[in-house]
């Protein structure tokens, strides 16, 4: 059953010390307020979560964070400490107060399966429900999705960064992020989207707890440094991990004492009837050092033991790196993965779609000077469409319309509507599934393992084309006919 693992995650120490009712911006207090005094706590809305422009000139988003807002809705309750403090603020009357003190969310979510590639503009999250209940979630769930769809779709460049020829092995990638970090749940949080995003393991302790992360680490300068000789220190390790001895060579110097002195140790291991696992190099010419230390570990006879790289590595830099015939088979990454430095948030935003009157839901729509601003109107859903495989076209519709059934759809798009194409032999998938109902979770929550997994078969359902890091092809997101009419005359109806 569904709650069966939501119990179990509600009672795990990240989730239960996370839970945070004042998680909003105070806006969101004073709209719920201003309804209370209105009298529509109860009217019925739809909202939905979306983003608008890909990150880091990225072709796509890899969608992340879902577990988190799930859990989030599933607690959220207003402490005795946070009424007071409301309260202590002369903001808000009583009888608004004891609406919080009841407040339990008791709305719809429909939502994509975390680890999915979406695009601009596609309702990640669509949520039904009570104004009240709709209006204070806004913020929290934007956090949440924002910062690890950020985390996991940079993570995801990072990993095709290294692969020579897409979707092969590549070098493995490990989380070194935790501390450059902006604080505590952005490590942990992080560290997990990177997984999902094709990280192999985190430097992470926490996130290797919480999560089951495989974890990853060897030592620092200051271990070497804390030796009479780099030597002594490298046999030092090895006596304390003789099975999994990785070693840092450039605390000195690369080339001329540290890969003879960990060659010196392999030979050691090898007498022991073990091997050198690998070594690791954190400064200089990463490309050139890589090199001359592969070849000077395969003269002595060292062709298994792994090169790793890191040294605040970048997609860019791995990719420049490996053009270079660098000899790295893994790497650590951090500051630019943990903070997405070059792109450091995800624009998600939260619209009003529809207004629920006498059964109906009725559009709404935000206009503004801004193309690109102006809203999709009305309980939408959406679908993708696969030819030979690969995903060609994704196409949002009202949640009443009919789906494509193998007829031929003529796509066109929303603004320069004379681009269009049709497809014929396709096969469609419906994007939006149910996640709450009423307040009841109906969705398996899946172990991250099968998010990872699943994450890393939605990316071999992409286009090449889409997946490159500079200039990628623009994925189809088209709207219905019956959708874009509706938005035009909504559009001309706020003309004065």
């Amino acid at each position: 059953m569904p709650q069966k693992r939501l119990d179990t995650l509600k009672h795990s120490p990240l989730y239960r010390d996370r839970q945070d009712a004042l998680l909003t911006d105070l806006y969101q207090l004073t709209m719920m307020y201003g309804h209370y005094k209105a009298g529509r706590l109860d009217q019925e809305v739809v909202f939905d979560l979306f983003y608008r422009v890909n990150p880091c000139g990225n072709g796509f988003v890899v969608f992340a964070g879902l577990e988190q807002a799930v859990l989030y809705l599933m607690t959220l309750r207003f402490t005795e400490e946070e009424i007071a403090y409301l309260r202590h603020t002369k903001l808000f009357d009583d009888g608004f107060l004891d609406e919080l003190v009841a407040f339990r969310f008791t709305g719809t979510v429909h939502a994509v399966t975390e680890g999915t590639i979406v695009f601009p503009y596609e309702p990640l999250l669509r949520i039904e429900g009570r104004l009240f209940e709709l209006q204070l979630i806004e913020s929290a769930l934007l956090c949440f999705i924002n910062h690890q769809s950020l985390i996991a779709t940079k993570a995801t460049r990072m990993k095709l960064a290294t692969q020579t020829v897409l979707f092969d092995e590549g070098g493995a990638i490990s989380d070194f992020g935790l501390r450059r970090a902006q604080n505590r749940d952005a490590s942990v949080f992080g560290a997990r989207a990177a997984y999902i995003g094709g990280c192999s393991s985190t430097s992470n302790v926490a996130a290797g707890f919480h999560f089951g992360i495989p974890v990853s680490g060897t030592q620092a300068h200051s271990w070497i440094q804390s030796f009479p000789s780099e030597l002594a220190a490298f046999r030092a390790y090895k006596d304390a991990y003789p099975d999994q001895t990785v070693l840092l060579v450039d605390t000195y110097s690369v080339l001329r004492s540290g890969v003879p002195n960990a060659i010196t140790v392999g030979l050691e291991l090898r007498r022991e009837g073990r091997d050198l696992l690998g070594i690791r190099i954190d400064s200089g010419d990463l490309a050139y050092l890589s090199k001359e230390a592969r070849k000077r570990l395969d003269e002595a006879g060292f062709t298994k033991t792994k090169i790793i790289a890191s040294d605040d590595l970048d997609e860019d830099t791995i990719r420049d790196l490996l053009l270079q015939g660098a000899a790295i088979d893994a790497w650590g990454v951090g500051t630019a993965l943990i903070t997405s430095k070059d792109c450091p948030a995800l624009g998600g935003v939260y619209k009003l779609s529809a207004e629920k009157v006498d059964d109906l839901y009725v559009p709404k729509i935000k206009v503004s000077e801004n193309p690109q601003k102006v809203t999709h109107p009305g309980k939408k859903k959406w679908v993708r469409f696969y030819v030979n495989g690969l995903a060609n076209a994704d196409l949002i519709m009202l949640e009443d319309e009919r789906l494509p059934k193998g007829e031929a759809v003529t796509l066109f798009d929303p603004i320069h509507t004379y681009k269009q194409k049709t497809i014929t032999q396709y096969r469609v998938r419906e994007m939006l599934v149910p996640i709450i109902v009423n307040g009841q979770i109906v969705y398996e929550l899946p172990e991250l393992a099968d998010v990872r997994a699943y994450a890393e078969n939605e990316l071999r359902s992409i286009p090449s084309e889409t997946l490159r890091l500079k200039n990628p092809h623009v994925h189809h997101v088209d709207l219905s006919r019956e959708l874009w009419q509706l938005k035009q005359k909504l559009v001309q109806s706020t003309r004065v």
